[in-house]
């Protein structure tokens, strides 16, 4: 089967979009709740501020199995969760992914935050800027290193299998992905598929690098 026939195939197209939906939502939810809580961390000195960094930073290499093993007791009919029938669902990888992108988002976002020259906050509090401003002048300063964050954290969740076939279980038609039906494919040895859909998270991871690449260049050259 050629590689154009297999795009086309419906099945294959149903896949490649659910896993959009699936790491599109969970990124979403890392970063609504990871970028304030990264930004909080990176402008604020409070008590117990480095055990959270050191937490996040550990977080962010936490094996996904380890993600999914925890997870999946908490869902399972026996567990706290289990009356929410979440297990083998497409909510359950969501849930598993957002949490495996929101050390990353917390991270880095940070990261990119307390890396910005302490005069862009001087200069606002000299001019008269009220702290909302004062924190919103830094965030933009930061905004490319945030975005890297942010694409860090899809790079993660796109390529995440341990996780999601824990939780979601690989049904087709309903939790299968593109990172899961690599690995059965390959599994069953129908490398021509594997490969296939291979290339299609290459391209996407290829396309948001490319446009992140662009919007740095453009604010470097300002």
């Amino acid at each position: 089967m050629k590689a154009s026939a297999l795009m086309l195939n419906p099945e294959l197209l149903e896949i490649i979009l659910l896993s959009l939906e699936v790491s599109g939502i969970a990124l979403a939810i890392a970063t609504a709740a990871g970028l304030p809580l990264g930004a909080f961390i990176g402008l604020k000195r409070f008590p117990g501020r480095g055990v959270i960094i050191s937490l996040m930073n550990t977080f962010m290499g936490l094996p996904p199995v380890v993600v999914g093993l925890f997870l999946y007791l908490i869902l399972s009919r026996s567990g706290p969760l289990g009356f929410m029938g979440l297990l083998y669902t497409p909510s359950a990888m969501i849930i598993a992914q957002s949490a495996l992108a929101f050390p990353i988002v917390i991270s880095l976002s940070h990261s990119a935050i307390i890396s910005v020259d302490p005069v862009i906050r001087q200069a606002a509090l000299s001019l008269g800027a009220t702290q909302f401003q004062v924190t919103a002048a830094v965030i933009h300063e930061a905004r490319y290193g945030i975005l890297s964050a942010v694409v860090a954290a899809f790079g993660r969740v796109t390529a995440e299998v341990g996780a999601i076939l824990i939780v979601g279980g690989n049904i087709a038609g309903f939790t299968r992905v593109m990172t899961t039906t690599i690995a059965l494919e390959t599994d069953k040895g129908n490398f021509e598929l594997a490969l296939a859909l291979g290339v299609v998270l290459l391209a996407i991871s290829l396309a948001i690098n490319t446009a992140l690449h662009v919007m740095q260049k453009k604010g470097m050259a300002r």
